[in-house]
């Protein structure tokens, strides 16, 4: 069994919408853009919104710049917890639990995990979800009831950006977009998301899937 660093992680193209969802929370100040009173306010209600989220059912349409295509189910309970089924043919389940991701290659039976931490993902697991600090809020856009949320990792902005889109009135979580550190976009759209769902507490329980034989080599 191994470890996967980002590298690898980025390769994979990980839900890049680990972010999933992805992609926004942080600690006190608002970050580095020019924003207006109007946009302080904004960023305020999505926060609020955000840390009313508890847990999450979707199916979920992901596709790359390239345009690959691949679907599946996404389980959120805040905080910490995530599992992403892949529709077949993509063979990948993940499952984060315990401070990590856990990812299982159907096809090849070889299991990898990496720290949740090294993920956009941990910014919508964590337990809060403030704006500013280690996170610079890059953009705020409005278009036609459309809120877009664009941030980067302060200290390390060259690993990318993601953007949050939400419907606005009542705000609602729909996509995530992300731009890796190589420029490479991946977009994931909920399609019929449930908020607030009772969630089956084994759904986030990870017990290795291989046989026993495969068990502990990567």
């Amino acid at each position: 069994m191994k470890e996967l660093s980002p590298a690898r992680l980025s390769r994979r193209q990980l839900l890049a919408a680990l972010p999933l969802l992805a992609c926004v929370t942080l600690p006190s100040r608002w970050a580095n853009a020019a924003l207006s009173p109007a946009d302080t306010a904004d960023l305020g209600r999505v926060q609020e919104y955000l840390n009313n989220i508890h847990t999450l059912q979707s199916r979920f349409e992901q596709i790359s710049g390239e345009g690959g295509v691949a679907t599946g189910t996404i389980y959120i309970s805040r905080p910490g917890k995530m599992r992403v089924e892949y529709d077949p043919p993509v063979p990948i389940l993940l499952v984060a639990t315990e401070g990590r991701i856990w990812y299982y290659d159907k096809k090849l039976e070889e299991v990898s995990f990496f720290a949740l931490r090294d993920t956009p993902a941990w910014f919508l697991l964590q337990d809060k979800v403030r704006f500013g600090g280690d996170i610079t809020v890059n953009n705020l856009e409005r278009d036609s009831g459309v809120l877009r949320v664009t941030v980067s990792e302060t200290k390390q902005p060259d690993l990318g950006k993601a953007t949050l889109v939400l419907s606005d009135h009542p705000l609602e979580l729909r996509k995530w977009q992300i731009l890796d550190a190589q420029q490479k976009n991946v977009t994931v759209t909920l399609d019929d998301p449930h908020y607030g769902p009772p969630l089956n507490p084994s759904l986030f329980y990870w017990t290795d899937p291989r046989p026993p034989n495969l068990r502990g080599h990567g």
